[in-house]
């Protein structure tokens, strides 16, 4: 029987078996589980808005709702030179390839060969003789998917790419926030520096005039000393400030993807904090579950993980494979290329993995308990994505009440500063009322500068944990 017939003949068996490869896929159907969610959030900010947001893009930007050019520079900046980024996006061309490695397991595999041997006999008797032989081959191979492994193992390919995919957006999600939280550190620190800098300067007209009113003979050496203890401790607290920021720069250079001091001279001149905005479209729970990359990875890691059983479940059926092979043997090159020195095999053939002591049934077991962790992974995601959202709604609101007290505070002791220091001029009232009243005034400003960059840090938070800082036009 010549090749021609051979082939004729399974071509018909061939396309039988491609149609029952597509009919049967073992393992379950994965079906994404409904998020439980409340419809609305139990705590609320000032100027906060509910229900559901009609732009889908409406946080993928938070920043630049802060009105600060500088930190809307630095965020783009490092979403574009950020070392984690980078590697964020050198996992998604893994997991790609990784697909790639494994759809072609959908496909058959074909090898060629060629060979050349020279070969020579030696006789005591007779002259030697020499020989050479010429081969060329064609070895093909499928190993038909009868009952959907490979197919399943593509699905598990596929979602773990997507849910590289979501690690990336992850990224995106976290550097910005870092980016702002360091940068409202640095303005922040900037402002408690100008203050201790306005205090000492208040402080040291404080020990001037304590001076001469020992000199006058008005007051004792201790109000002198207890003005120059004041001052003096009041400075002490510059070296920790200043250390504070020169690591929060740091920080915002290494986010930049470059080396410490790279902000340094874009930040050097003190400016006030970023404006936060009159009103937050905060939505629905469900809204922002959808949106966390957090949720969408656990999500498409748990089909991941369902495709694997199925991956599992197919090691229990037989296996069926096509080979063939095209052989050519010639004794001079030419003889390659002529069909008489051809030989040609193809065939089928089942494999069945009959006993294996169990070790299928308790991976297909293996395989079940880790799709029930990935559901509960995903269900836990989601559980702490709502107490992370509930805690910053919170926290802004809170901090912001906190804020307006501290500025009340703040009016009340500049006032009671300006009246003692009257009062201690005249001779009215002891030096320790100044030292007294100067102490709670610094204390007041500077726990109003931290208060406001506080408002700020947990705005920043607040739109991450609404899963802000992404857009799908983001190229992946």
């Amino acid at each position: 029987m010549n090749l021609d017939k051979i082939v004729y003949r399974y071509t018909a068996i061939l396309a039988a078996i491609v149609i029952l490869a597509g009919c049967a896929t073992v393992g379950p159907d994965y079906v994404a589980p409904e998020i439980k969610a409340p419809s609305q959030w139990n705590a609320s900010a000032p100027g906060s808005t509910f229900g559901p947001d009609r732009s889908v893009d409406s946080l993928a930007t938070w920043w630049t709702s802060l009105d600060d050019p500088a930190l809307i520079s630095l965020i783009e900046l490092a979403l574009k030179n950020n070392i984690d980024v980078k590697k964020a996006e050198s996992r998604i061309r893994e997991a790609r390839a990784q697909r790639g490695v494994t759809e072609a397991g959908l496909f058959p595999s074909a090898d060629g060969s060629g060979s050349y041997m020279l070969s020579r006999t030696e006789n005591h008797s007779e002259v030697g003789t020499t020989r050479e032989l010429f081969a060329a081959g064609l070895d093909a191979a499928w190993e038909i998917d009868l009952f959907g492994g490979v197919r399943r193992s593509v699905e598990a390919s596929q979602a773990s790419y997507e849910a590289s995919r979501e690690d990336y957006r992850m990224v995106y999600v976290s550097l910005a926030a870092e980016v702002a939280l360091n940068y409202v550190d640095v303005r922040t620190l900037q402002e408690r520096l100008a203050i201790v800098e306005e205090n000492m300067k208040l402080q040291a007209e404080t020990y001037e005039l304590a001076n001469h009113r020992f000199k006058a003979g008005l007051v004792t050496q201790l109000d002198v000393d207890r003005a120059k203890t004041n001052l003096d401790e009041t400075r002490a607290s510059i070296p920790s400030l200043t250390t504070r920021l020169a690591a929060a720069k740091n920080r915002l250079s290494v986010l930049m993807g470059e080396h410490p001091g790279y902000v340094d001279s874009r930040l050097a001149a003190a400016k006030p904090l970023p404006v936060t905005p009159l009103s937050i479209a905060l939505g629905v729970p469900a809204e922002t579950l959808r949106r966390r990359p957090d949720v969408r990875t656990a999500e498409r890691e748990l089909a991941a993980q369902t495709a694997r059983v199925g991956v599992a479940t197919a090691e229990l059926y037989p296996k069926l494979s096509l080979a063939g092979s095209i052989g050519i043997d010639a004794s001079t090159f030419g003889g390659l290329f002529s069909g008489n020195n051809r030989a040609a095999a193809i065939g089928p053939r089942v494999g069945w993995n009959i006993f294996n002591a169990g070790a299928v049934r308790s991976n297909i077991e293996i395989q079940n308990a880790r799709q029930e962790q990935a559901l509960l992974q995903y269900e836990n995601t989601i559980l702490l994505a709502l107490e992370e959202a509930e805690n910053a709604i919170t926290a802004y609101a809170n901090e912001q009440a906190r804020a307006q007290s501290l500025e009340d505070a703040m009016k009340s002791s500049a006032d009671s500063l300006q009246l003692v220091l009257t009062q201690y001029k005249s001779g009215l009232i002891d030096f320790q009322d100044v030292l007294d009243v100067q102490r709670t005034f610094l204390s007041v400003k500077d726990n109003l500068a931290v208060s406001k960059g506080t408002v700020v840090s947990n705005l920043v938070r607040l739109y991450k944990a609404l899963g802000g800082g992404w857009t799908p036009d983001v190229p992946l």
